[in-house]
């Protein structure tokens, strides 16, 4: 350590409100080095991120950057001074190229028209000198996630930026995406770059940084080198106990069929094919993933099995009994469960009280309602046991769910949804948006779902979600199921393969296993 860090934030205070999103944190990162911010969602990592690049200023507090006290107005700011952070959702505009997103907003159109060729030249210089592979007349539209991915990044390192800041970069990755990006940032602070990585996936955060802090409840609570570290330690610090690092399982016999979903079409939202004949079953006693990169159909999917997307061709039966078709109206009275991909869009009422959450599309039956009249004592009865059995952090059962941290609406929407007790539960990224130690207990919490009988359909971009709970594993690209693997990790590369949409090489990769 040198006297005088690279970069040190020292004690940062943020408020919102009476919420303190920022307690006091002095961080201090070295040059050329990888330094991993860990912590549970609201511990207040984005915030302190969001500080230092200019979209927020703190109450109190100072910057000290390259030795010298920092303070900045705006995001162009903090560029100008050589700090970019690239966001966990991407700041592209679709409908435009690679080029003109780089120079969005850096000159008057003139400038821009005229500078065209400069630009094409310095992202393909830029794109060859760290292999990303980047062009730059391609429209944002028309790329892959993986592809979107590179574009953020190298549109950070065209501005000439010193220190990265990384937000959740590897969340809609492939395995081998997800290597190469690793790879480049080693490459980075080979080249003089330092670099602020913040994951929740702690075997990436071991395989690549220098140095790891971890914040719990707005404060920085643990700083060390990661070669004196390991996964175990690191999630007790965020989390404040110790936590599973591998949940048992228990072996059952899968059950009857309650699933069946045959020969299945569908187009997305827009009108262009998403789903493309595909076929499977779940039964009882039996969790069956879905792996596959973000936009390959999986949403769509999940939308046409509860009813919320019309079905061009195919079946799907519950429980023997045909549903295509069936309004999702008519579909929620049957034994099914939805824990939705977009909680904010599909899962809850901001504005509402959980208890009026805990009863959207059960408002009007029993032991809720009445002869048409509400029971309110049943209902604050009923929500109060959610609350309690998931360990949802709220002031009182009136609270407006929009005041809940996301990990502890996530919570609440897993509890309503099993409380329902389905016979057949679909779940698309269950633990999206909650920290470890939530993670644990909802996972847990499927787990015993599968043994009381239920079938479970988990779709997820978390791999490692999918190896923890799910007795097997099918893998969708481009709307197609491509293969379908053992939750054996040894298998992860093949996995990648299928996921990228290389089936032939998959199937090598079998046979040579």
């Amino acid at each position: 350590m040198t006297d005088k860090p690279f970069l040190r934030m020292e004690n940062i205070h943020k408020r919102f409100g009476d919420l303190v999103a920022s307690g006091g944190v002095t961080l201090e990162v070295e040059k050329n080095e990888i330094h991993t911010l860990l912590g549970e969602n609201g511990a207040g990592k984005s915030v302190l991120m969001n500080i230092l690049c200019g979209v927020l200023a703190p109450n109190e507090g100072q910057i000290v950057y390259k030795g010298e006290p920092l303070r900045l107005g705006s995001p162009r700011e903090a560029i100008r001074h050589g700090i970019g952070m690239v966001h966990q959702h991407f700041m592209l505009v679709p409908n435009l190229t690679v080029a003109e997103n780089y120079v969005l907003g850096q000159g008057t159109p003139t400038r821009v028209i005229n500078d065209r060729e400069e630009v094409h030249r310095r992202i393909r210089a830029l794109s060859d000198r760290y292999g990303l592979d980047v062009r730059p007349d391609a429209l944002i539209q028309d790329l892959s996630v993986g592809e979107q991915q590179r574009v953020e990044i190298l549109k950070v390192l065209f501005h000439g930026i010193d220190l990265l800041i990384l937000d959740e970069p590897t969340a809609v990755l492939t395995p081998q995406e997800t290597d190469r990006l690793l790879l480049l940032l080693r490459e980075l602070v080979a080249d003089g770059k330092t670099v602020i990585f913040i994951s929740h996936k702690l075997d990436e955060v071991m395989r690549v940084s220098d140095r790891i802090s971890v914040m719990r409840d707005a404060r920085i609570v643990f700083t060390t080198a990661a070669s004196e570290t390991n996964p175990r330690e690191l999630a007790r610090m965020m989390v404040g106990r110790d936590v599973l690092m591998e949940l048992p399982r228990a072996a059952v016999e899968p059950g009857r069929v309650v699933l069946s979903v045959d020969k299945l079409s569908c187009d997305s939202e827009i009108g262009l094919p998403a789903v493309r004949g595909v076929s499977f079953e779940v039964r009882e006693k039996e969790i069956v993933g879905i792996a596959g990169v973000s936009g390959n159909g999986q949403s769509e999917l999940a939308l046409a099995l509860t009813g919320l997307l019309p079905v061009k061709g195919g079946s799907v039966r519950l429980d023997g009994e045909e549903i295509t078709g069936l309004p999702p109206s008519e579909v929620n009275r049957r034994p099914i469960a939805h824990i939705p991909e977009d909680r904010h869009k599909m899962g809850i009422v901001l504005p509402l009280p959980l208890t009026e959450n805990v009863l959207l599309q059960r408002y009007d039956r029993a032991p809720f309602s009445s002869r048409g009249l509400l029971d309110f004592g049943a209902i604050t009865d009923h929500t109060r046991d959610l609350i309690r059995r998931f360990r949802v952090k709220t002031s009182s059962e009136n609270e407006r769910i929009q005041n809940l941290s996301g990990g502890n609406q996530q919570k609440l929407v897993v509890a309503r949804e099993l409380a329902r007790d389905p016979d057949f539960l679909l779940i698309n990224q269950l633990t999206r948006g909650i920290d470890i130690g939530a993670m644990e207990m909802v996972m847990q919490e499927v787990l015993r779902q599968r043994e009381a009988g239920r079938a479970i359909l988990l779709i997820s971009t978390e791999l490692e979600e999918l190896f923890a709970i799910c007795d097997r594993i099918l893998v969708m690209y481009h709307g197609e199921l491509v293969g379908e693997l053992p939750p054996d990790r040894s298998r992860l590369e093949e996995m990648g393969l299928l996921m990228a949409g290389h089936v032939g090489e998959a199937a090598a990769r079998a046979v040579a296993h």
